[in-house]
Formats: structure tokens, sequence, C-alpha cells
């Protein structure tokens, strides 16, 4: 298996192949919210949520689902600070991240979530969804925004790299 923990988002493009998705999750300390790319890499897609049991009982059903949608990385959300420091989420989203890279090749990134869960929660509340139903979708939709922007980021490199 790969030895590296993690690649810069810019070097994501040359490790996927044409057609595969991305999949980003939001990793709680309860549930892990779960989006989809669509194969063409613009669109993340909010999925599911699952409830976190062992590592290696997530870590198998999250590769399950990789290998499933033919998945060529993974983009998981690091919750750093307000003031840009990491704590201890970030610490075990890090650690997440390197014990996930022990069991499987797709290169693993990491995206800044800072507002993802807020943005998700605002679209919820806008769309007049009850607080229990925004309870059972904040996740995968938290997922969603991450993807969301990892997919906008290759996006605007690849419109960089064509001018």
């Amino acid at each position: 298996m790969a030895a590296e923990h993690t690649i810069p988002v810019e070097d994501l493009a040359d490790r996927i192949e044409t057609g595969q998705r991305l999949i980003g999750l939001d990793l709680g300390t309860k549930t892990i919210g779960i989006a989809l790319s669509d194969p063409g890499l613009m669109i993340a897609t909010p999925r599911r949520t699952i409830r976190r049991t062992k590592f290696s009982q997530d870590a198998a059903e999250l590769l399950d689902l990789c290998e499933r949608e033919n998945v060529g990385a993974i983009v998981l959300g690091l919750p750093v600070n307000m003031n840009g420091t990491e704590g201890p989420r970030a610490q075990a989203t890090r650690a997440f991240a390197r014990n996930l890279q022990k069991l499987t090749d797709l290169p693993i990134t990491l995206w800044d979530e800072r507002w993802s869960t807020a943005a998700a929660e605002r679209v919820m509340i806008e769309a007049d969804l009850s607080r229990a139903k925004r309870a059972g979708k904040i996740d995968a939709a938290a997922a969603g925004f991450i993807l969301q922007g990892v997919l906008d980021r290759l996006a605007g490199l690849r419109r960089g790299a064509s001018s």
C-alpha cells in the first residue's frame, strides 16, 4: 500500500483516471457524512451518513463503497479552527487518513471544512427542513460542501491550465 498519507488537492487530477469519481467525507465523532462526485468531476451529491463503529468496520464500509462507485480518490474534510490552527478533531482526522491509507492505494486529500456544516445547515433551513430532518442529513450535506469545494478548485486548475 502507499506510504504517503495525503496529497495536495492540486495533485488529484493527475492521480485519477477519466470516469472515476471522488468521494467526500465529513468525519464526525459519531457519524461519517458521505458525498460522491459525478464521473465528470463537476457536481458533488450528498449520499448518506454512516454511524461510526470501529475503525476497521468503518474503513471496510467506505472502501467497499469506493470500489462499487469507481472512486479514484478520497477527500476528507479537515476541521480547522477559525483562526487556522488545528485542534484535537483535526488531529483525529489526520490519524484517520493515516490509518485509512494503510488499507488502500487510493490517494487521500484533506480539505479545510471550516464553513461546510454551517453552509449545509443554512441551505437546509432555507429549504424549510425540520430540525429532525436536518439532523439526519447534515453530515452528508456537509460532505457535499467539502467535496464541491475540491471539485471547484480542480475546475479552476483546469481552466488555468487551458488558458
